[in-house]
């Protein structure tokens, strides 16, 4: 993965903006290029066009949308935008500003133009969402949406090279990146030039070495991620002398189920579910997000938790495809009462009794939390019982290249390169440092957020 001073060979085609990777940010941007009249070209290592995408439920937030309003519920870009900074603390306001303000516009532009099939998700708020604003495809996948935005794109004529691994990049001494080097997977290569070039391939949580470099306390999880999140954008930008921010800052999932991989979504926490570890003791408050409680559960014995919840919470679990294909892979345990529970998941009886005790105390508040969770609102926990053995694991990093409010990417001082642009995972995510501002959705309102800006302003360039 370097950066060239000139074309190793003759070049076999131009377009005037490449995109390389074909996730959500990359499709949309791809979308959004070819709408501003421009020939698009998009570069994926894979068969199929799917990134990380494919593998998260694929809801994106959205303030102020028509779905909204049918539902009663009242929104606004700014409301986003505070709840995204209050959770996050330190991050861009502006590019968070500018992601709520066209929030609303992006989702009609894909529904209404593109015909990607997005609704509003309701029944639950999501932790640090004041509001129901997550829009979703029919069966809630990241699958689903990538067919949608792979459809879209076939039907809008962009170009989509696969089986092609971006090795290297093509600039000029000012850093304009005026080509990319392509191998194919018998090894050859060939170069492509362009007049704006994309990065819409992603983070790092793939490449352990750079794991462990900046986010320690995550190193060792398990990895839930594409596997092409190796740094290539990250390595690509410092090398034409861009800025990275908050390197440390990820999203994590305390709920993907051990041995299977199937993510164990977090509503059946929020309607009052728990988490407890080996010694059937809860360890933290739940309720602050699943990405915080990713590094708890690492901390814990044998790097596992127990998801504790009850009939009515597995009720609301089932309108996602991810809970029923647990479902059906054995993932979930259920049982009639405590006794049975505790058997048929090797948690100490006596110790697992003493917690729903608790929290059914905590419920009626009769006694504060420990941590901090605040329980009143939901009925207490009652039979029958279900329970899912989880996994903290690292989902994908939200650190990298710093960008402006039209997606460019950033010199240290601030000033743009002269033609590169960056979004998802490849680009800094709005979720400040560390794992605990990442909020639901935080990763694909950059990615379709910033893939719209990027696609929009590389189509003038």
């Amino acid at each position: 993965m370097a950066i060239l001073s000139e074309n190793p060979g003759a070049p076999v085609a131009h377009y005037p903006v490449i995109i390389i990777g074909g996730g959500a940010a990359g499709l949309v941007a791809a979308l959004a290029a070819r709408d501003g009249g421009s020939e698009v070209l998009v570069i994926e290592r894979d068969p199929t066009p799917r990134g990380t995408t494919a593998m998260s439920t694929g809801l994106i937030p959205a303030a102020g949308t028509p779905d909204q309003a049918e539902a009663g519920v009242t929104d606004s870009a700014d409301t986003m935008a505070k709840d995204i900074i209050a959770k996050a603390g330190t991050t861009d306001d502006a590019v968070v500003h500018a992601l709520a303000a066209q929030s609303a516009e992006v989702i009609g532009w894909l529904k209404r133009q593109h015909g990607v099939p997005l609704s509003l998700v309701t029944g639950f708020l999501y932790p640090g969402h004041s509001n129901m604003r997550m829009m979703g495809t029919p069966h809630r996948t990241g699958e689903e949406l990538m067919a949608g935005l792979n459809n879209a794109c076939a039907a809008a004529g962009v170009d989509i090279l696969t089986d092609a691994q971006a090795r290297d990049l093509v600039a000029d001494a000012q850093g304009r990146v005026t080509g990319v080097v392509i191998q194919r997977p018998d090894g050859a290569t060939e170069t492509v030039t362009c007049n704006a070039l994309i990065l819409a391939c992603s983070g790092f949580a793939g490449n352990a070495e750079m794991v462990a470099r900046f986010i320690p306390e995550i190193h060792g999880a398990v990895f839930h991620g594409h596997p092409g999140n190796k740094g290539d954008a990250v390595a690509w930008g410092e090398a034409l002398g861009a800025a990275v921010k908050d390197m440390d800052a990820y999203q994590g999932h305390g709920g993907l189920a051990a041995g299977h991989g199937i993510p164990i979504l977090w509503p059946l926490i929020m309607e009052g579910g728990i988490q407890v570890n080996r010694a059937g003791q809860r360890f933290a408050d739940e309720s602050r997000g699943y990405s915080v409680q990713a590094a708890n559960i690492v901390a814990q014995p044998g790097s596992v938790a127990w998801s504790v919840y009850d009939a009515r919470c597995d009720a609301v679990m089932r309108q996602f495809d991810d809970y029923t294909h647990a479902l059906s892979a054995g993932a979930i345990v259920e049982a009639p009462d405590l006794a049975i529970l505790a058997a048929k998941t090797g948690l100490p009886e006596a110790a697992l009794t003493q917690t729903l005790a608790d929290v059914a105390a905590m419920v009626r508040s009769e006694k504060p939390c420990p941590f901090g969770r605040n329980f009143p609102g939901k009925p207490e926990l009652k039979a029958p019982f279900f329970a899912a053995r989880v996994n903290g694991a690292l989902f994908h990093t939200q650190g990298g290249l710093a960008v402006d409010t039209h997606a460019r990417v950033l010199r240290p001082e601030g000033t743009p390169l002269p033609n590169l642009f960056a979004a998802g995972g490849a680009a800094r995510g709005i979720s400040g440092p560390g794992a605990a501002g990442y909020i639901a959705g935080n990763g694909l309102l950059s990615a379709t957020g910033l893939g719209y800006l990027a696609g929009k302003a590389a189509a003038r360039s």
